[in-house]
């Protein structure tokens, strides 16, 4: 959305195709929209991302497990059902693309849609999820968790992560050539664009690449999108002011939510609390305000510490704006996530289900009271500013658009 804001303000047409139930999201935002989508329709109506909601709630007890463990119980289900869904819409993809005829089309998925390569048009690939999604041998794999220093346990993962995944994406690619488009590369699930890639990760948390990503390849560092409404803090005492929120899938985990909420209550801060899907389920603390849905880019100015479950945008967010972290990952790659906030000293990263009574408390203490942290977020957060990822990624895409 923030670099579609930014084309559409340079005067582009720019329409964004979603998923069904979020129609209605991005039209309110002053854009085109199209939908698809990702499965038969439901005999009920749905809440927007219902689907992943509901499969969040019944896959949870999942995330108490090692990430090793979540391979086989929450990873290969899950690009299941990414897979499903790329085969569902294929057909109403290639009518839209017909249809809108765009000079570019920009795609932010990790599974791939065949009938973006199969059109011929101009396309542009973000990858918003951590970068260890473009692996390198010389870097732990994706959705591990695991220390770049400490190589003991990324063989056994990668031998499991082919094991689980393997025949998944062989038919997949087979499905690939099949809509005509190009077979994918051994275990990907989505192509590489031959005009353009674009990550997005800051610099001091970016990993050290003993195999360079190509001329094709660039990094926008953030893509922080500036069209959240504007939002007040509550009035203060001098206390510090803390935003707690572990993304809309991530706080559907009510059992979690309860426990992080008493957890804080009794400490000298105050909080903000991402309340999510789940919000009528407990109930927060008398230190804290909670919504369902907060603007989040408008909340993160006005706070000290985050707490947050790693997801990418958080995460660059929060570097965005300089703000330190205390990182519970979940799923996916919060863990990767996680494991390089810490390693790099951006924050802290504690475990989501095991943590100690008041070792919460007392690790965002010390983040509150780290001067020398608090120094290298906001000095990561100037330069981050300096150009935003937004206004790259639109020059960017004008080029592959013209070209």
């Amino acid at each position: 959305m923030g670099i579609g804001d930014v084309l559409r303000r340079r005067g582009h047409r720019v329409v964004f195709i979603v998923e069904e139930s979020f129609a209605g999201t991005l039209e309110a935002k002053g854009f085109e929209e199209r939908t698809m989508r990702l499965a038969a329709p439901p005999e009920q109506p749905e809440e927007p991302g219902q689907f992943w909601k509901d499969f969040i709630r019944d896959t949870a007890p999942v995330f108490r497990k090692s990430t090793f463990e979540q391979l086989g119980e929450f990873i290969a289900p899950t690009w299941q059902a990414l897979v499903d869904g790329a085969r569902y819409v294929d057909d109403r993809l290639a009518e839209i693309l017909a249809e809108v005829a765009p000079d570019v089309v920009v795609e932010d998925n990790v599974v791939g849609f065949p009938a973006i390569p199969a059109s011929g048009r101009p396309w542009v690939r973000i990858v918003s999820c951590n970068p260890l999604e473009v692996k390198d041998p010389e870097l732990p794999p994706p959705f591990s968790g695991l220390p770049l220093d400490d190589r003991s346990e990324w063989e056994a993962f990668r031998d499991e992560y082919a094991r689980q995944v393997g025949e998944l994406q062989e038919s997949f690619s087979e499905f690939c050539v099949e809509r005509g488009a190009p077979a994918l590369p051994e275990l990907e699930l989505i192509h590489e664009s031959p005009w353009l890639n674009l990550t997005l990760y800051p610099d001091e948390l970016d990993y050290p690449r003993t195999r360079p990503l190509g001329p094709a390849w660039r990094n926008l560092q953030t893509s922080v999108r500036a069209t959240d409404e504007p939002w007040s803090p509550p009035e203060g005492d001098g206390q510090a002011l803390v935003y707690l929120s572990l993304g809309s899938l991530g706080s559907a985990d009510v059992s979690l939510m309860q426990r992080l909420v008493a957890e804080l209550a009794d400490t000298p801060h105050r909080y903000i609390v991402s309340t999510g899907p789940q919000h009528a389920e407990y109930e927060v603390a008398e230190n804290m305000v909670g919504e369902e849905f907060l603007p989040q880019t408008s909340v993160l100015p006005q706070v000290d510490a985050v707490i947050t479950h790693g997801g990418n945008n958080t995460t660059t967010e929060c570097m965005w704006f300089g703000k330190p972290m205390l990182v519970l990952p979940i799923f996916w790659d919060q863990h990767d996530n996680a494991q390089r906030v810490h390693e790099k000293g951006f924050g802290i990263r504690l475990p989501t289900y095991d943590f100690e009574d008041g070792e919460l408390a007392a690790a965002l203490d010390r983040v509150l009271a780290d001067e020398t942290l608090r120094t290298r977020c906001a000095a990561a957060g100037e330069r981050l500013r300096e150009l935003p990822g937004t206004v790259v990624a639109a020059d960017l895409i004008e080029g592959v658009a013209t070209s």
